[in-house]
């Protein structure tokens, strides 16, 4: 069993020697297939298209070492450079994990079951709802419940936002043993109801009459199906009210941008917060209207808003709750590119969308209706940045494992896996801040057992639970100077000590210009481990540093250590201006303006946790492709091939044979290398660690070079997250990079920008490559 007691304690893949710090799993908002070649990783404004080294990492692209050639005699002892402990952070809470071996397929949400008192039931995005024993810590393999993958439309992929998306117990199900659930369906229909577009998905709800084994997926009634034209935006959360009403929380209905502006379109049910009576029957529906909704009757004379609508101007509602005590509804809704937001939701009430986003005036052709007002505002919002890009709606807590933290509000962002606190003040004030970080794939959603406990569902399979702090914390002995970690010089701090072997890549991240400086430190007697897909596993106690200077002078280092539990953490240490020292940052990151006038962003702890993906291998830039090539070694003064050197040296478990045999990675600026093979290793090293199946990436874009471009889920494809303006947009365009969002957004800075975060300079060279690569291309490959 696991208990982290901080968002620094936790398990976390965040920023690695060989990180990409503004790679975040594109959002819904995300660049479908986008490129997310991101600041403070990677290489910088090169020297444009020829030959040439790129920032020093590699060898000159026109020299070959000498294939016999070894650049070390030996490997060098490591007696100083060691995984420290954890940072020690107290918290209010811990996050314990719950039945560390049961396997679940992208778990969405976790409920009780009325008149059941042994099991849990969990739902699976592709269709299925299982369970187990509450009792049985050892359980692998939960038992099927309820099995309605043929029925559910999408899901089955890691990326995918469709699927099986809801699922309540009715409050009287122990009687009528009735149960509800809300999934993507296929919809025939050849146009949709409210506009000109094509509907080729229904979001759906039903109703199932179970036994006391199974769900009766044979009994299912269709309550209500939305027309819906896009595979995003989907919502699809559902609970019942204090009043035994069923509340549904439905999206815009995808792409970006509200294409139909349907969150204020009082005629359509999508971007709206839906109630309804599932005890009776209304004018011919297969539901009753509940007579308090606050467009019926009298509140709606010219019948202008459907009287399913509780509440209008939803985007994507991801997860919503009823206080236990209060009966208030909070709804966490998703934003576009700017802002997440928590509506405190009133019935009646309008919060925005797409006139606002969040507070902000989202259209400037919008100016005129946000000034009028007439819409609600969010409880608290934050920006986008540090890997923040998705909220997840939580829950007030009114369990009493944590007595101080009942009353207070707990929600998150899937992407940075932190988890907030906010409470508000007497006089109606909120305020939040981050209190633990999970690890793991994404904050899928909270769960509230019938005891108030809260629970915390991992899209990666992991269930935890929110339990009291530890009592005493350790004492906090993590190195707060870069000096104090065992790995630098100690008459020079710049300069790495004897114990960190220094290495290069082949096609390094982009990191805003920056030139770096990076090596590896193993354990004494510790190997690492080639993998068949050519990525490269590190032992326990690995440090990784990466140290990035602008114009020559040092302004950031970088640790990625594997902790005692077996988990990747990274930290980040900024120079101070006299070059003496660099001081631990703290975990939330911070922005600085460099005297270059450059804006440089140093990561969160948590922000780059969304590049450092599970599928990935977490290191990002060990593996073959990266380092089969030459490498000069400041020790010796000697040109060799990398992998041929790490192996003579006995770093591999095994040796590495036929090394002109393995894959090598061009360098971006190679001439005598096609474009395309350029192009495609760039997509590869720069976004393919969320751009893959399981990456996190809200797209089916697969990025990774073995995949190919006829593969990849970009060429000709339509961008399900908006044109921003632009005809006829596709993600990659064959022979016209204006109209790919590939080549529009690595251009772009602010909010439409891939990366997401962390970078502020375009890649001249990387941007140059790839349009070229588009230019060149005339179709898509079959």
């Amino acid at each position: 069993m696991r208990v982290f007691e901080s968002p620094f304690a936790l398990s976390l893949a965040l920023v690695a020697l060989t990180v990409c710090t503004a790679c975040p799993p594109a959002t819904e908002d995300g660049l479908d297939g986008g490129v997310d070649a991101g600041g403070g990783e990677g290489e910088g404004e090169g020297e444009g298209e020829g030959e040439g080294e790129v920032e020093g990492e590699t060898v000159d692209a026109g020299t070959q070492p000498d294939p016999d050639a070894v650049g070390l005699d030996e490997r060098p002892a490591n007696t100083d450079c060691a995984a420290p402990d954890r940072p020690v952070i107290t918290s209010t809470f811990s996050l314990v994990e719950q039945f560390p071996n049961i396997v679940l397929d992208s778990p969405l949400f976790l409920v009780e079951r009325p008149g059941d008192a042994v099991n849990y039931y969990v739902m699976e995005r592709a269709g299925r709802i299982v369970r187990f024993a509450k009792n049985n810590a050892a359980v692998t393999t939960p038992e099927l419940f309820c099995d309605l993958q043929a029925r559910v439309e999408g899901g089955e992929n890691g990326n995918d936002e469709r699927g099986l998306l809801g699922m309540a117990f009715h409050p009287d199900h122990a009687r009528n043993g009735e149960l509800y659930v809300s999934y993507t369906a296929r919809n025939d229909n050849a146009e949709c109801p409210f506009s000109n577009r094509n509907c080729t998905l229904e979001s759906r709800v039903s109703r199932l009459t179970t036994t006391a084994n199974e769900c009766g997926a044979a009994s299912e009634e269709i309550l209500l199906d939305i027309d819906d034209f896009a595979s995003n935006h989907n919502g699809g959360h559902i609970l019942f009210d204090h009043d035994g009403y069923l509340m549904l929380g439905m999206g815009d209905g995808g792409e970006g941008n509200d294409p139909l502006r349907t969150g204020q379109n009082t005629k359509s049910l999508l971007g709206k917060m839906i109630r309804i009576d599932v005890d009776t029957t209304t004018g011919g529906r297969a539901y009753g209207i509940p007579s308090d909704n606050p467009f019926v009757g009298a509140a709606d004379p010219d019948d202008d808003v459907l009287d399913e609508v509780w509440a209008v101007g939803m985007r994507n509602p991801w997860r919503f709750s009823f206080d236990k005590d209060s009966g208030e509804l909070w709804v966490g809704d998703v934003g576009q590119n700017i802002m997440e937001e928590i509506d405190l939701v009133q019935p009646g009430g309008n919060y925005g969308w797409s006139t606002f986003e969040g507070s902000r005036c989202f259209r400037p052709a919008d100016t005129a209706a946000c000034a009028v007002g007439g819409f609600t505002g969010p409880v608290v919002e934050y920006p986008h940045g540090n890997g923040r890009v998705s909220v997840t709606g939580g829950y007030v807590y009114r369990g009493n494992a944590v007595e101080n933290l009942r009353g207070t509000y707990l929600f998150a962002d899937f992407a940075s896996k932190e988890i907030f606190t906010l409470t508000r003040d007497g006089n109606g004030a909120a305020s939040f801040e981050t209190t633990v970080t999970m690890n793991g794939g994404g904050i899928a959603s909270f769960a509230e057992t019938n005891d108030g406990e809260l629970w915390v569902i991992d899209i990666a399979g992991a269930l935890w639970k929110i339990a009291a702090p530890a009592v005493a914390p350790p004492v906090d002995t993590f190195p707060k100077k870069l000096s104090q970690t065992g790995c630098v010089d100690d008459t020079d701090p710049t300069a790495y000590n004897s114990s960190v072997i220094p290495y290069g890549l082949n096609q390094p991240f982009y990191s805003d210009g920056s030139s770096k400086e990076r090596g590896v430190a193993l354990p004494d007697g510790s190997t690492a481990h080639v993998e068949d897909d050519g990525d490269i596993t590190l032992p326990i106690g690995t440090v990784f540093l990466k140290q990035f200077r602008v114009a020559g002078t040092p302004v950031e280092t970088r640790l990625f250590v594997r902790h005692d539990d077996g988990e990747w953490a990274g930290y980040t240490y900024e120079w101070n201006a006299a070059g003496t020292d660099a001081d631990l940052v703290d975990p939330a990151g911070k922005t600085k303006r460099l005297s270059t006038g450059q804006t440089w962003v140093f990561p969160s702890r948590a922000g780059c946790m969304a590049c450092h993906t599970a599928v990935a291998g977490r290191v990002l830039g060990w593996e073959i492709g990266q380092l089969n090539g030459g490498f000069t070694y400041p020790q010796t003064g000697r040109l060799a091939n990398q992998l041929k050197t790490l192996s003579a040296i006995g770093l591999f478990d095994a040796p590495v044979d036929n090394i002109a045999d393995l894959p090598a990675y061009p360098p971006i600026n190679l001439a005598t290398v096609d474009v395309a093979e350029r192009g495609a290793a760039y997509l590869h090293v720069n976004c393919s660690m969320c751009h893959q199946p399981d990456g996190g990436a809200q797209s089916d874009a697969d990025l990774r070079l073995s995949t190919g471009l006829a593969n990849a889920s970009i060429c000709d494809e339509v961008p399900s997250e908006g044109n921003f303006g632009i005809d006829d947009a596709r993600v990659f365009a064959p022979g016209d990079p204006a109209r790919s969002m590939i080549s529009v957004r690595m251009k772009r800075l602010g909010a439409a920008r891939m990366p997401l975060f962390g970078s502020t300079v375009v890649d001249a060279v990387g941007t140059d490559v790839i349009d070229r690569w588009i230019t060149s291309t005339t179709s898509c490959p079959q």
